[in-house]
């Protein structure tokens, strides 16, 4: 069966990422008054914004009544205002090496090519428009957290970029990824191929444990896996 959709996550899959959104996700928290430290919030990254920022606020707000949705959204817009500060003017945001290279082969054997991500559309944007990716004819989709019901690990993205790309049958998609969420995500969607990436959050022992069909160290190797 042919592989029609490869669907990538952004930061630390095919962005350069030196912890940078886990900074501003703590930067964020900080500002109301919540001190979590980097290792906590690693590995939440994958996950839609708002439900990272809801767990990390009920392991640290000993008060349950005051997390509440304006707490969450009023710390989530501090996140997305310095996502987008950062992204729009930062130097060295670029592409992972042989990611750009990756997007063309796959176009040149007629493969769709997706982004999704645990960002809202806005920071997403932000990223696309900063790379080019549009403007280099790279990228066919682009879906953020926030345009569907629920995020990672639920199956949702994927399940709409297939319907925007008419694709039905799930195994004819491969899932691309840094994180256990990204990793279950593809599961929970019955991808074919769920790759997990070193380049990011997790290390390859730390992908291990959620069983994905392939890890890589290089962004290339997903070429060699779909032309197996």
């Amino acid at each position: 069966m042919l592989i029609k959709l490869v669907v990538f996550d952004i930061a630390g899959t095919t962005v350069k990422d030196d912890h940078n959104v886990s900074k501003a996700f703590q930067a964020a928290l900080n500002k109301y008054n919540y001190e979590v430290p980097l290792e906590m919030i690693n590995p939440l990254m994958g996950y839609e914004k708002n439900q990272a920022i809801t767990q990390m606020l009920h392991l640290h707000e000993k008060d349950e009544s005051k997390i509440t949705a304006e707490l969450v959204d009023e710390i989530h817009r501090e996140f997305v205002r310095q996502m987008i500060d950062f992204y729009r003017s930062a130097p060295g945001i670029e592409a992972l090496p042989n990611v750009e290279e990756t997007f063309a082969t796959l176009h040149q054997m007629g493969i769709g090519v997706g982004i999704n991500t645990g960002f809202s559309r806005d920071i997403a944007e932000t990223i696309i428009n900063r790379l080019k990716w549009r403007e280099k004819g790279l990228i066919d989709h682009l879906i953020g957290s926030d345009e569907v019901e629920l995020g990672r690990p639920h199956p949702y993205m994927i399940q709409k970029m297939m319907l925007d790309a008419g694709i039905t049958d799930p195994l004819e998609v491969v899932k691309v990824g840094d994180t256990e969420v990204d990793v279950r995500e593809g599961q929970n969607s019955g991808c074919r191929f769920v790759i997990g990436v070193t380049t990011g959050i997790f290390t390859r022992e730390e992908l291990e444990p959620y069983h994905p069909t392939h890890i890589i160290d290089d962004m290339a190797q997903v070429i060699d896996i779909i032309s197996q």
